[in-house]
């Protein structure tokens, strides 16, 4: 599906048919397409969105986000996939705690069983990060 152009976020550009690659839920996703662009919420700012879509209208339930918090939530995922020594709050400058320490070997467990999914996205990031 092709990003939408007349809603108050304006595309410069974008991610159409993002529903065929999105993850484990390619080809059965709400998330039709993925925008950096002129944000909704102030004129003067750009921001990322994901465009979701109902079956017969675009969902008031699509996410924008500055930027800086979309690379706050990529560098809060990466640390998150490392195992924070015992007693140690952080693996990065956002200050990550873990709250429930019962349950972080749970999300390690996740990242484990979805690496054929996360792990090429993470070398794509990595490999363009070094370009940068």
């Amino acid at each position: 599906m092709t990003v939408p152009i007349h809603l108050q976020h304006k595309p410069i550009i974008a991610v159409n048919d993002y529903d065929t690659m999105d993850g484990q839920y390619a080809s059965n996703s709400d998330a039709k397409a993925l925008s950096i662009g002129q944000a909704q919420y102030d004129k003067d700012e750009i921001s990322a969105k994901v465009f979701r879509h109902t079956g017969q209208n675009w969902s008031r339930q699509s996410e924008e986000l500055p930027i800086h918090r979309v690379l706050d939530l990529a560098i809060f995922i990466v640390a998150s996939m490392q195992s924070i020594p015992s007693g140690q709050k952080s693996v990065s400058s956002l200050n990550e705690t873990v709250i429930t320490p019962a349950r972080h070997q749970e999300l390690l467990d996740y990242y484990k069983a979805n690496k054929k999914i996360l792990q090429p996205r993470l070398d794509e990031l990595k490999k363009l990060l070094a370009t940068v």
